[in-house]
């Protein structure tokens, strides 16, 4: 670990000790870390290995948020009183469609995700990133996690987009297309290869910051990845309330943006933010085609009056 109070801590642990003595013993030596920096310490020395310790975390951290962050979405498709809200309300997933999408994306998180999660800490930390204590600031952590929503936004967009290109829609991204009317567990139902081209702009990303500024902490990572899969899951949740954040932040996508996309089975390729598809003219929907109406005919009416 980064401190050494913490390495003359690990000097009276024995292997036969339980996380809860290691916390204790973190705990007594430790006063100016707080708790959640105390938990984060005790579980790095009690496991004596970096790399599994990483691993273990981060996969079950993912597989609680991303199942956990879809549970309450089952529960409002399951409550008519929220139906005035279901952008699609003549398409609602039934209870066996969704335990079956459930299915397929465990066994993708097991097959496709979980190396990649494996290998993620040798990778990150040979190009420096700090996984000690204690935390970074929180400005720290909000600042560079703006910075990995723009770099995830750019490489989803023109990836995405690419998708779409005929022989690559049927060969990859059409399973993600399964559902016109996306809900929450469907956000990662998708191919091997595209859960592995889309994923490296989430992971991707704080690995290239890191690479240049040597300035990245793991619980940085952690609170990007848990944010990234918040928005992922509500895009995919077939709902738009009145206090959903596009309607607080005009510039940022939401469950309507892609839900249009879903519908349409083009355009809104965008994951966070809207500005990709408003400069390159790939917005979807009926204002979106009405705006691109009038713009051709001004077009042909100035042509005719030349």
């Amino acid at each position: 670990m980064a401190t050494a109070v913490l390495n003359a801590t690990v000097a009276g642990l024995s292997s036969t000790d339980t996380y809860f003595t290691v916390l204790e013993e973190v705990s007594k030596y430790n006063v100016q870390l707080n708790y959640a920096e105390k938990l984060w310490a005790a579980w790095y020395l009690w496991m004596q290995n970096d790399t599994l310790a990483t691993g273990l975390m981060s996969f079950f951290m993912h597989e609680i948020i991303y199942f956990g962050r879809s549970i309450p979405w089952m529960i409002i498709d399951a409550l008519p009183m929220f139906n005035k809200y279901k952008l699609q309300k003549e398409k609602r997933p039934t209870w066996k469609e969704q335990f079956e999408c459930a299915g397929l994306v465990l066994l993708s998180h097991l097959t496709v995700e979980l190396p990649q999660i494996w290998l993620f800490h040798p990778i990150a930390t040979y190009f420096g990133l700090d996984y000690g204590v204690p935390f970074p600031p929180l400005w720290k952590m909000a600042f560079q996690i703006c910075i990995f929503f723009i770099m995830e936004d750019a490489w989803h967009y023109w990836n995405h987009r690419a998708l779409h290109y005929g022989p690559l829609y049927k060969s990859i991204h059409k399973i993600h297309h399964t559902y016109s009317a996306p809900f929450g567990l469907a956000a990662e139902y998708a191919s091997p290869i595209e859960v592995m081209l889309l994923g490296i702009g989430t992971v991707g990303s704080p690995i290239l910051w890191v690479c240049f500024t040597k300035d990245l902490h793991l619980a940085t990572m952690y609170v990007w990845i848990v944010l990234r899969l918040f928005q992922a899951i509500d895009a995919h949740s077939g709902y738009d309330f009145p206090f959903s954040l596009c309607h607080i932040l005009p510039f940022w996508a939401g469950a309507e943006h892609h839900d249009v996309h879903h519908e349409r089975f083009i355009g809104n390729y965008a994951s966070s933010f809207r500005w990709w598809d408003y400069c390159l003219d790939t917005e979807a929907g009926e204002e979106a085609a009405k705006a691109r109406r009038e713009k051709k005919l001004a077009a042909m009416r100035a042509k005719k009056a030349q």
